[in-house]
């Protein structure tokens, strides 16, 4: 292998590329965790406006609160979620562009070994 040679380059733009598919994976569940947290507080405070089972201001006030909560860390979330399938999508350019650098030879006359 000589300095030039970019599979060590790869290699690490493959590492990168599976540790940003875990930071994508992580942001779609705490999407989907916001997201059940604005349903869980636009019922409660359903519950709550129409009185039923004896919920109060407090129940309310909370509700108010899960739903903000759940809707910025939504938007954070989304956010994180565009800036790293960007960067995916980056990396694996670069690393198509390294393939396709790569002199690939054809090996005539090699012993083929019967699987």
């Amino acid at each position: 292998m000589t300095e030039d040679d970019p599979t060590d380059e790869i290699s690490e733009i493959e590492e990168r590329i599976e540790a940003l598919a875990e930071v994508a994976e992580r942001c779609r569940k705490f999407i989907l965790a916001s997201r059940v947290a604005i349903a869980g507080g636009v019922a409660l405070l359903l519950i709550a406006v129409l009185g039923l089972f004896g919920a109060g201001q407090s129940a309310a006030l909370g509700s108010i609160a899960l739903m903000l909560g759940g809707i910025v860390s939504l938007g954070s979330n989304i956010s994180t979620l565009r800036q790293t399938d960007a960067a995916i999508n980056a990396a694996e350019a670069l690393r198509s562009d390294l393939i396709g650098k790569i002199d690939l030879r054809v090996v005539r006359g090699a012993p083929v070994k019967p699987m």
